[in-house]
């Protein structure tokens, strides 16, 4: 089968198309054929080992996300049956309660194998349905970006209707989360250097927008769009984000940290904090349960995740430079 893994040395150069025995499944664990992969920014750190001693030994087949239809049962195995198709959760330690440091030990694409194979095997547990309506490629998109937004406004969050809440950018996670804010009934503001991505949001059900790069100080005008500050605040940035979050954010809000992509130290007014007891918190991805009641809400509301391109297997190269430049509107897919 084919595989495109990292190989012989911690690099972007030793990302190559291979081949590797097709799998078989054990006790307890099910194979699947896979249909397509989709990009994160995690995905640009893996190559240098980025995630240091905790990643497995080379060579690593990347990606975390994906979708297949299971093929084959192993031992012992009853369900999901054969012909179903199912997204691999990103972290196949954490099925269900909260996250500790065993639950947050073995995720795909770093600790363990990942979604770019023709066949992958994993624990029967750690599979989950998916939607009817969705196609492949937006199915492969859920296991990361949108469980991370799931996990932030709707299980940490609790995200309730007319609720205010601040969006970063357009990437994957920040689209899911403006697609669920909605959903929940939500106020949401989304703030990008593009106008033209900012259109794009509005048509996704943005309320109101803003172009930081026109702004740059965009905390106060944030605040004064929500009419005196954000309940929730879906941080991507970091360092370059965080202290304009801290301005807008309002009184008893939440700023739910889940990338650093504008840097990873901080220097902020960690007094607003304290004096407007605000709740800051890491995310990453979510459980198996966050997972199917995030897949019956989409199912029900009928949703569709934002595509932004598809490319072929063997051009993955060609899908990370793409995410790498930051010209991308929602997912970017990788077809098998």
């Amino acid at each position: 089968m084919r595989v495109f893994q990292v190989e012989g040395g911690w690099s972007r150069a030793n990302l190559r198309l291979a081949e590797r025995p097709e799998p078989e499944p054990g006790p307890g664990e099910v194979r699947l054929k896979m249909h397509a992969a989709a990009l994160n920014y995690r995905d640009l750190l893996v190559p240098e080992k980025g995630y240091g001693a905790r990643m497995k030994a080379l060579p690593l087949i990347m990606l975390s996300d994906g979708v297949g239809t299971v093929d084959k049962l192993g031992p012992g195995v009853t369900g999901p049956a054969v012909g179903t198709r199912v997204c691999p959760l990103m972290n196949q330690s954490w099925l269900a309660g909260e996250p500790d440091d065993d639950k947050l030990a073995l995720t795909l694409g770093s600790e363990l194998d990942g979604t770019m194979a023709d066949y992958m095997v994993v624990a029967a547990a750690g599979v989950v349905p998916v939607p009817e309506h969705l196609s492949d490629a937006e199915a492969a998109t859920l296991p990361t970006a949108a469980i991370t937004a799931w996990r932030a406004l709707i299980s940490e969050g609790r995200l309730r209707p007319g609720e205010r809440v601040l969006v970063q950018g357009t990437g994957g996670v920040s689209l899911f989360a403006l697609l669920f804010a909605k959903l929940a009934g939500a106020f949401v503001i989304v703030i990008s250097s593009s106008d033209e991505k900012l259109e794009r949001v509005r048509g996704l059900g943005a309320d109101a927008t803003l172009n930081y790069r026109e702004t740059p100080e965009w905390g106060r005008p944030v605040r004064a769009l929500a009419g005196g500050g954000v309940d929730h605040v879906v941080e991507v940035g970091g360092q370059g984000t965080l202290p304009q979050s801290l301005r807008a954010v309002g009184g008893g809000g939440t700023i739910s940290l889940i990338g650093v992509l504008a840097g990873g130290t901080m220097d902020a007014r960690l007094g607003l904090i304290v004096t407007r007891h605000v709740r800051l918190q890491g995310i990453t991805v979510g459980s198996g349960d966050d997972f199917r009641a995030m897949v019956r809400a989409i199912g029900h509301s009928r949703l569709n995740p934002p595509i932004d391109s598809e490319f072929a297997f063997e051009n993955l190269h060609a899908a990370l430079d793409h995410l790498a430049s930051g010209r991308h509107f929602g997912k970017i897919v990788i077809r098998f």
